[in-house]
């Protein structure tokens, strides 16, 4: 199966903590704020903030959040 999500699916998708739009790299999909980065697994998103990897120079979920969540 495609790790492609589907484009409809994309247009509505946003990330859970800083609700900004996402763009599909490969099996991720990254937050346009922050970088945050969701796997897609066989075409599914994990859309868990526990299960995205970290932008660069972030080191935990906690420090993400205060530098990008929306109130």
């Amino acid at each position: 199966m495609s790790n492609e999500v589907d484009s409809d699916l994309l247009e509505i998708l946003r990330c859970p903590v800083t609700r900004s739009r996402l763009r599909q790299e490969g099996g991720w999909l990254i937050a346009e704020v922050g970088g945050l980065a969701f796997p897609v697994k066989d075409g599914i998103p994990i859309m868990l903030a526990e299960e995205a990897k970290l932008p660069v120079g972030i080191d935990t979920l906690e420090e993400f959040r205060r530098k990008f969540a929306v109130a």
